[in-house]
């Protein structure tokens, strides 16, 4: 990532030399992913008529609904929300068959950027969850694709070696990764979502947790023999400890797995964590909009229309591997293109491990909506809640999520 920064200033610096061709043969572009900084440059080079000039923000999200300076393009995450959205115009004139047909992205995320009939922001990128482990172990496992709870259980207790109550090696917790235990709760439709700030289903969350705390006492004796055997093992990173076979299986999102040193991913294998065929997709999608108060719009439009084509994709993503930009960021945009085309037949030649491992298509299941501020919110209440949560047999051992909440945004206003 400090390489992509360091290309970034370089890239950003080059851009503010366009400034000559001003008015609308110049776009202003607006990110949280430094790799857009390089895909305008691209774009630079491969046309003379326009211009696309970058600048990146941390907090996208809230530089956009603080107001006084404007873009002419978008793209980042949490642009969904309630005061996000309502910034956009609409792109349904983008989407057709003379232009960008709407069959070019996966249905279920174009839908996510569709608001009251109509298409306010376009999909970029996604990622998945995945369950890592050791090759040679592929042939234990069902299913070439997917793995679900009850054979993670399994196959987690039928490798664990336990001699006078200490583990030597243990298949698999979901305490180990508090993210996991998202994923979870998102696969038992807790459905966390924006609201005043957020809302879910209470009885799906306790279902959830109750589950992770059975299968905990169920397979690994309880917690206190999985703390006792992380204290021990844990100071190497995942994939180390699948490939020296002290663990089964590891959770890694396929943005670190598809930027692991390519000698320790040939090693290993994976499948995609999926439950009654769903694969929850993780959230901070990567989404594309133009604002309505943007200026340059014959150069967002041919912006834009040439970076949703697949040509442009593989283009970039060559450039990219030729660049070694591949080690430290995963496809376009930080994940798997939302262009069908793009992921499923222009990835597997950048990215030979996905061969025999597409995520299926119909499994692909999108984020809610959730509130410009959910990264903060996720890291200091949701994940804390649901590590507490999964080591205690009811959530009235513990304080409210509800309370949590509100006493954070007291401290946070």
């Amino acid at each position: 990532m400090r390489r992509i920064l360091l290309l970034f200033v370089i890239c950003f610096s080059f851009s503010a030399l366009s400034c000559f061709y001003g008015g609308n043969r110049t776009a202003l572009l607006w990110t949280d992913r430094p790799e857009f900084a390089l895909y305008g440059e691209y774009f630079n080079a491969a046309q003379d008529q326009y211009k696309i000039e970058t600048r990146y923000f941390d907090s996208l999200a809230q530089k956009l609904v603080e107001g006084g300076e404007y873009a002419d393009i978008v793209a980042g995450r949490w642009l969904k929300s309630s005061s996000t959205r309502a910034l956009f115009r609409p792109l349904d004139s983008y989407l057709g068959e003379s232009s960008i047909p709407k069959s070019a992205f996966y249905p279920k995320l174009l839908a996510m950027g569709n608001i009251d009939g109509k298409q306010y922001l376009l999909p970029v990128s996604f990622n998945a969850p995945a369950l890592i482990f050791a090759r040679e172990k592929g042939e234990l496992l069902s299913n070439p694709f997917t793995v679900g709870f009850e054979e993670m259980k399994k196959l987690g207790k039928d490798f664990n070696v336990e001699r006078g109550g200490v583990y030597t090696r243990m298949g698999f917790s979901p305490a180990w990764d508090d993210n996991f235990l998202y994923i979870t709760a998102d696969l038992f439709n807790v459905s966390f979502r924006e609201a005043s700030p957020l809302a879910w289903d209470s009885s799906a969350l306790d279902r959830a947790m109750s589950f992770v705390y059975d299968w905990t006492h169920e397979v690994n004796t309880d917690i206190q023999a999985e703390e006792d055997f992380t204290f021990k093992y844990f100071y190497t990173p995942p994939e180390k400890l699948v490939l020296s076979e002290r663990v089964f299986f590891s959770y890694m999102k396929s943005d670190d797995l598809f930027t692991l040193a390519e000698e320790r991913r040939n090693n290993l294998d994976f499948r995609w964590i999926a439950e009654r065929n769903t694969i929850p997709l993780t959230e901070g999608s990567i989404y594309l909009g133009i604002p309505k108060k943007g200026k340059s719009k014959k150069a967002a439009a041919a912006f834009i229309r040439w970076f949703f084509k697949p040509d442009t994709q593989r283009l970039l993503l060559e450039y990219s591997r030729d660049n070694r930009m591949l080690e430290t960021t995963f496809g376009i945009g930080g994940g798997f293109s939302a262009l069908r085309v793009a992921t499923e037949q222009i990835y597997p030649q950048f990215y030979p491990g996905l061969l025999g491992h597409m995520p299926p298509e119909d499994f692909l299941s999108p984020a809610n909506i959730l509130p410009r501020n959910w990264t903060n919110l996720k890291e200091r209440i949701i994940l804390p809640y649901l590590n507490d949560r999964a080591r205690h047999a009811s959530r009235d051992e513990i304080r409210p999520l509800e309370r949590r909440i509100s006493d954070w945004l007291r401290l946070n206003r």
